[in-house]
């Protein structure tokens, strides 16, 4: 978050607003304040970042087998804003990509999965998006 201040537009009361910037996006929004936590989801923390690691290397899950209802999944999970459902589309799509058996969208998801990881993880660990990429690879 940017800063919060009160602004007034077209000649409304002054309301508090929040200017939060998204680097990957390059993108400034400015938000009411009240509508901030229902809207923007605060970063993980570092214990957060652990946790979301262990259950990386955890995931045993099953991959759906129909490719348009895993796209469909998929893209929904990477939309919800989870790190937990993103590290689940990234494991799955590995393992199907060790199997030989990733269509076009499936790799599609499974790099938006990685990025989306990699920015989480190097930002609540401290590391470069190189060392939190070497970290997810090594998982």
């Amino acid at each position: 978050m940017q800063s919060i201040r009160k602004r007034s537009f077209s000649g409304e009361p002054p309301t508090t607003f929040a200017k939060v910037y998204f680097k990957r996006e390059e993108l400034t929004l400015l938000l009411r304040e009240q509508d901030l936590e229902q809207t923007v989801r605060k970063p993980i923390s570092a214990s957060e970042a652990k946790k979301l690691i262990n259950h990386l290397e955890s995931w045993d899950g099953k991959v759906r087998a129909g490719w348009k209802a895993r796209a469909n999944a998929n893209q929904m999970a990477l939309e919800g804003g989870n790190p937990f459902d993103y590290a689940e589309v990234y494991a799955g799509l590995r393992k199907l990509e060790a199997d030989g058996a990733l269509r076009a969208a499936d790799r599609q998801h499974m790099n938006k999965s990685l990025d989306l990881l990699v920015e989480e993880l190097s930002n609540a660990l401290g590391n470069t998006p190189e060392q939190a990429r070497q970290k997810l690879a090594s998982v």
